[in-house]
């Protein structure tokens, strides 16, 4: 008998992405910034609150339209954890800043709000708040920073659809906020993200730089009599496909998060016993909850007892990752950025840290296998 697999993550669908895929179709035009593009628009401003939102082909491209709003240039400083993807500095190298990197805090894995300040030089432009695992930074104090050195805050919520903190939604609390909805995330759409501008005098710019540079959103509205080239600009608009589907996925959105807390606290409960034995320790979610789910992991108590773990949960079908190398560690990161200190946490985290499989149809009882295996693992370690 084969042994069953459990992978890491697995793309899913809810139910109705084949049909809204279908009447786009049939609606006659696929290309971007049709019926559906405007659904998900509408669905991401009333449910999380923000004054407009903008889909996206990517994350990415969501990160790279905030550096172009902020007005990120040659020079320009933006600060930023060196514990985050790729991404979230590339946007700013694109313009020709260089990313500013300071530690993370140990019990969120999120920026470090009590170091930012001493980071802060007259060439500061802006700070970009990750909110690792969709659990939120501290916004409050990093509200006030930018608020006391007219910076702009722009969160990087690619892991954080539908998290909150306390009444309000990740991504609603900067001036911009960039959401994923890439294949591993809650929400997918296979590749996909969102600009969410929650400044509205930034709103009218974002839609000119959405659509290529062009007055072509104010030609559709009847505002202008041609539409031209005004501004810088790319192709950032997902196609009606991919809104389709996404469509389906946010219309089931908080179900799908339900479902993930569920197995997330199964996780908790299930592995508590062996961190009360100091085997390693296991996510701090705010207020005892997790956001939404997005990442369960346990921080191991050295580099090489994670890749025996990952390896061992391997031999038995079980597919467990690590997760980011630093980017100020990095050859891109070494040439382009500076950091803040030597990121202490961050060098012990990326180095211990280990994901464990986490997908919104998994199961109750294959949460139980990997908490099985894991129980094996170390009974194996106290044997030895």
């Amino acid at each position: 008998m084969s042994k069953q697999i459990i992978p890491f993550n697995k793309p899913f669908v809810v139910g109705k992405e084949l049909f809204y895929i279908a009447q786009a179709v049939m609606n006659g035009g696929i290309a971007g910034d049709g019926q559906f593009t405007r659904l998900c628009q509408e669905w991401l401003e009333v449910n999380l609150g923000c004054p407009k939102a903008l889909l996206t082909h990517s994350c990415t491209a969501a990160l790279e339209m905030a550096a172009i709003l902020a007005d990120i240039g040659p020079g320009d400083e933006v600060i930023m954890p060196s514990f985050t993807f790729v991404s979230t500095a590339n946007a700013f190298v694109l313009r020709g800043a260089v990313p500013v990197f300071v530690d993370v805090r140990k019990d969120t894995l999120n920026l470090d709000e009590r170091l930012v300040e001493a980071a802060i030089t007259e060439k500061t432009k802006a700070i970009v708040a990750v909110h690792y695992a969709g659990q939120p930074c501290d916004m409050d104090a990093l509200l006030r920073l930018c608020d006391k050195h007219g910076l702009i805050l722009i969160e990087d919520a690619a892991q954080a659809i539908l998290a909150r903190e306390k009444t309000r939604a990740l991504g609603t609390l900067g001036h911009l906020g960039c959401l994923s909805f890439h294949e591993t995330k809650n929400v997918i759409s296979g590749e996909g993200g969102a600009l969410l501008i929650n400044d509205p005098r930034l709103i009218e710019r974002a839609e000119i730089i959405w659509q290529k540079g062009t007055n072509r959103k104010a030609f559709s509205r009847g505002e202008v009599s041609k539409y031209t080239w005004v501004d810088v600009g790319s192709s950032f608009l997902p196609s009606e496909l991919t809104a389709a589907f996404l469509y389906a996925q946010l219309e089931q959105g908080e179900s799908i998060n339900t479902h993930r807390r569920s197995l997330y606290e199964s996780y908790y409960h299930q592995l508590a016993s062996l961190e009360a034995d100091g085997y390693f320790t296991l996510p701090r979610a705010q207020g005892g909850k997790p956001a939404n789910a997005h990442i369960f992991y346990l921080l191991m108590r050295s580099n090489k007892e994670r890749g025996e773990l990952i390896e061992f949960l391997r031999e038995r079908g079980i597919y467990a990752v690590f997760h980011y190398v630093p980017l100020h560690d990095s050859p891109a990161g070494l040439r382009y950025s500076r950091s803040v200190g030597d990121l202490p946490v961050t060098q012990e985290v990326s180095a211990c840290l280990v994901r464990l499989p986490l997908f919104s149809d998994m199961s109750s009882r294959q949460v139980a296998q990997v908490c099985a295996a894991i129980f094996q693992f170390f009974a194996g370690a106290r044997e030895a």
